[in-house]
């Protein structure tokens, strides 16, 4: 009896997951994860605030993306998990330039970033990156916050702003009353001067917008989806029903959403990308 063995062309490319260090515009090491499916089309996650790329739903999505043939790079803003560098409560618009750094690393290496996907503060980060920077078509923001005057007091206290102008700085702690990190006066200015919506505002209209948020998200309201969606240019909202701020129960759900999105009208997004 013969046996017909594949040939080497009819076997799957086999997926490596190897380290990669960027610095940044600062110096500063960012480590990340790269899912190398051996396709140059790349997908880059940020993760949210003191958080890392091993995370869900960063670690999920990469693998999601994996499994569809798309290359994908999760990876540390500076000042969280591997990465140098000190974390800041604030530093919005530095992250975005952190993910710049990625960015054109990667495109130097051939790759084409189709898609920024960021998770709570990643989201703001990708959508800020979108207004600086012009330069990717796609963009999912899951759980970013719209306003970030709000949600201070549920982190940091009643009282934040008389507190921290008194002694310069305020201490977060866990539910077991452990530091977890320290919030400056000039950090959390920073994040008090991001305006969001002007930059949502600024975002080409040739970019492409997904937010995706929880129906039962906690930490940052449902509205802001909806806040999102009244001034980004090109612009569609996903709810997913139950899900919480890290849609804990709910990652196959979300990792379809944002796929569907990544993967519709790809001649068009070829057009687009041709045009930046």
């Amino acid at each position: 009896m013969s046996v017909t063995r594949p040939t080497p062309t009819q076997k799957q490319p086999a997926i490596q997951q190897r380290r990669v260090v960027i610095e940044n515009k600062h110096g500063e090491k960012l480590v990340g994860i790269l899912h190398d499916t051996g396709s140059k089309e790349l997908v880059v996650l940020c993760h949210g605030i003191h958080s890392s790329k091993e995370r869900i739903p960063m670690v999920n999505l990469a693998a999601a993306l994996q499994r569809e043939g798309i290359s994908a790079f999760r990876f540390d803003f500076a000042g969280n998990g591997e990465s140098e560098g000190s974390f800041r409560y604030g530093h919005y618009r530095r992250e975005a330039d952190d993910l710049r750094a990625v960015v054109q690393h990667f495109r130097v290496q051939n790759y084409v970033v189709t898609t920024v996907v960021g998770h709570s503060k990643g989201g703001n980060a990708v959508l800020l990156y979108a207004a600086k920077y012009n330069d990717v078509h796609k963009v999912v923001n899951i759980a970013g916050r719209f306003n970030l005057e709000r949600g201070i007091e549920r982190r940091l206290g009643k009282d934040f702003l008389r507190r921290i102008k008194r002694d310069g700085f305020i201490d977060v702690k866990n539910k077991r009353g452990t530091f977890e990190y320290r919030v400056t006066e000039e950090s959390l200015m920073e994040r008090l001067t991001t305006d969001m919506p002007a930059a949502c505002r600024s975002i080409n209209q040739n970019c492409r917008v997904l937010t995706v948020h929880g129906s039962m998200d906690k930490m940052v309201p449902v509205e802001d989806a909806f806040d999102f969606n009244k001034i980004i240019p090109n612009h569609k909202v996903s709810i997913v029903e139950g899900a919480d701020h890290e849609h804990t129960s709910h990652q196959n759900e979300l990792a379809s959403i944002v796929l569907n999105f990544i993967k519709e009208d790809f001649l068009q997004d070829k057009f687009i990308h041709s045009r930046f």
